[in-house]
């Protein structure tokens, strides 16, 4: 049996996962629809084909009228924590969209709450659900080319085509905060190790219709001592990057290259001291992206096993951009706290 499960948050990614990705993913049933603002319930009927008998203006009438096992939250931020807290304290399991919360402080509570009631909280960090950065974490985990000591990683979009009223340009820096969130998790994935201490300094260029800066240089310093060097332009008119970003990741004994989610495809790259470069083959994944995490909380759920970005992990990676964002106002480098410290 399908696990059965509520989306709250019916907005324009909100229906995008309703018409894209839920349809797609077999191991869950959709069994109602949440949003306080009908106008958006109704776009969401005629796009979706969703049922009007299946559409609340509230969870707890939906969680009345329906049973269900979980909650999946595509609203916006702001409502990330409340409704992610309602669904808990009423007994089901959480997908959170990303960013997990506005802080971090919420973010723990959130974590909290469904320890207590021994519910999976799991975050939707669907950019690891590609198969490259799988292969490239395989790599550096057999130390196959020996430990890690610099990254490069480069990402470019031009964000800013659509029409200047967009509410995307309205976004809380919208690199950092809406974007380069996947490149951190990336980066704690295929290192394996935590961030311990980011500079970050951002810029608005003279053409961009962002409201806040959308370019970004930042450096990370990992615990085992990598560190990384990163460049990330939203509004950039070079060429554009995979949504993964491009990576060039130096080794003791040789380079690995690698990119993911995007047109140019995924890819790695491994060149060892001395010896020709080799194109690696990628692991085959039944469900990439969005659907690949859908998948993976329903797995989750079946087994009571903890995923990889379940909310306690990923916690790291919310306040690696939460430290990006304090470095980027203040000026000033953050230190992040230690990552064995408990939620």
């Amino acid at each position: 049996m399908p696990i059965k499960l509520i989306q709250v948050g019916l907005g324009r990614w909100g229906r995008n996962w309703a018409t894209r990705v839920l349809p797609e993913v077999k191991s869950v049933k959709t069994v109602g629809y949440v949003d306080g603002d009908a106008s958006q319930l109704e776009r969401a009927q005629e796009q979706a084909g969703i049922q009007a008998e299946d559409c609340f203006e509230s969870l707890d009438t939906a969680l009345v009228q329906r049973d269900c096992d979980a909650v999946l939250v595509t609203t916006a931020i702001g409502a990330h924590v409340p409704v992610a807290l309602a669904a808990v304290r009423a007994g089901k399991h959480v997908l959170l969209e990303k960013p997990f919360a506005p802080d971090s402080a919420s973010a723990r509570q959130v974590v909290a709450a469904a320890r207590r009631r021994r519910r999976m909280l799991m975050i939707s960090q669907n950019y690891r659900f590609h198969p490259a950065p799988v292969a490239v974490r395989r790599l550096v985990s057999r130390n196959e080319l020996g430990p890690v000591g610099a990254v490069y990683v480069d990402f470019r979009r031009r964000g800013d085509t659509r029409p200047a009223t967009d509410l995307h340009f309205q976004l809380w820096h919208p690199l950092l905060v809406d974007m380069a969130i996947h490149h951190w998790d990336l980066m704690r994935m295929v290192l394996g190790q935590e961030p311990v201490r980011i500079a970050c300094h951002t810029w608005n260029p003279p053409w961009s219709c962002y409201r806040m800066a959308p370019a970004a240089l930042a450096t990370l310093e990992f615990s085992k001592g990598t560190v990384v060097h990163y460049r990330g332009n939203y509004a950039s008119t070079d060429e554009p990057t995979n949504w993964g970003g491009v990576w060039r990741m130096e080794c003791a004994r040789g380079v690995i290259h690698w990119t993911t989610r995007g047109d140019h495809g995924d890819q790695v790259r491994m060149v060892r001291s001395g010896r020709k470069e080799r194109i690696l083959p990628l692991p085959k994944s039944i469900k990439l992206d969005r659907e690949g995490s859908l998948a993976a909380f329903a797995r989750a759920i079946r087994s009571g096993m903890k995923p990889d970005t379940a909310g306690e992990d990923n916690l790291r990676t919310l306040e690696c951009m939460l430290a990006a964002v304090d470095a980027a106002e203040s000026g000033v480098p953050v230190t992040l706290r230690p990552a064995n410290r408990r939620a």
